[in-house]
C-alpha cells in the first residue's frame, strides 16, 4: 500500500465523514479537493479548489482516491476521471461497521459506522453504505448507489446503479429498485420500483415516472 494518504474528493460535510471514518480505520487523508467557502482545511485536511491538482498529485507519487460526494452522478464522473489519471479508488469501511466475510464490496466504496452488510451481498463501485443502515443477506448494490442513515433493506433486494433511497427507507425482501431511482425518505417500499421513479410514503407509491 502506499505510504502517502488519500486523496479526497470533495470538502463539504459527507468528505467530513469519510475523513473520520478514514482516520478510523488507521489511515490518513493527505488533501481535499473541492470548495469549501473560505475555508484552507477541513478536519484539518488541506482543501485544494480544483481538479487541476490531480495531475500533479499523481506525478508526486500519491495513488490512491476517495470520491466523497453524495451525489452519484457527480461521484461516477469523477471516479471515472481519477481511474483515468491513474489513481485508485480505495475503500472505506469504518471499524464500528460489520461487513460478513461472504460479502463482496467493490472499489470506491464506503461502509461508515453502525453499518452491517450481511451473508452473500453484493456491494458495487462507489456505493455509500451510511450510517447505521443495514444491508441484509444476498442483496444487490448496485454502483454509485447511496442507501442513506439507517436504511433497513431486506434479504435479496436490488438496488439498481445510482438510486437514492432516503433516510430511514425501509425495503421489504425480494424487491428490485431501478437504476436511477429515489426513495423518499420514511418510506416502506412493498413492490418493485422502475428505472429513474421517484416514490415516497408507507407504502411507496410512485409520484414521478422516469420519461426516458
Amino acid at each position: 500500500m502506499s505510504t502517502k494518504g488519500i486523496i479526497i474528493l470533495g470538502a463539504g460535510g459527507h468528505a467530513k465523514v469519510v475523513i473520520e471514518a478514514i482516520e478510523a480505520s488507521g489511515d490518513n487523508a493527505a488533501y481535499c479537493i473541492g470548495s469549501c467557502g473560505t475555508s484552507t482545511t477541513l478536519l484539518n485536511v488541506p482543501i485544494l479548489p480544483d481538479e487541476s491538482h490531480l495531475d500533479r498529485l499523481r506525478a508526486e507519487g500519491y495513488q490512491r482516491a476517495f470520491i466523497a460526494i453524495g451525489a452519484s452522478s457527480v461521484r461516477e464522473r469523477l471516479g471515472n476521471l481519477v481511474v483515468g489519471k491513474g489513481f485508485t479508488l480505495v475503500t472505506v469501511i469504518h471499524p464500528k461497521a460489520w461487513v460478513s466475510p461472504s460479502a463482496q464490496v467493490g472499489n470506491g466504496v464506503v461502509i461508515m459506522a453502525g453499518a452491517m452488510i450481511n451473508a452473500c451481498a453484493v456491494i458495487g463501485d462507489l456505493a455509500i453504505i451510511n450510517t447505521g443502515a443495514t444491508v441484509d443477506h444476498d442483496c444487490t448494490i448496485g454502483r454509485s448507489a447511496h442507501i442513506a442513515p439507517q436504511c433497513g433493506i431486506a434479504g435479496s433486494v436490488t438496488v439498481g446503479s445510482g438510486s437514492m433511497l432516503g433516510v430511514g427507507t425501509k425495503v421489504i425482501p425480494g424487491i428490485t429498485i431501478g437504476k436511477n431511482a429515489t426513495i423518499g425518505a420514511g418510506s416502506v417500499v412493498v413492490r418493485n420500483i422502475p428505472e429513474g421513479a421517484l416514490a415516497m410514503g408507507v407504502p411507496a407509491r410512485i409520484t414521478v415516472r422516469s420519461t426516458s
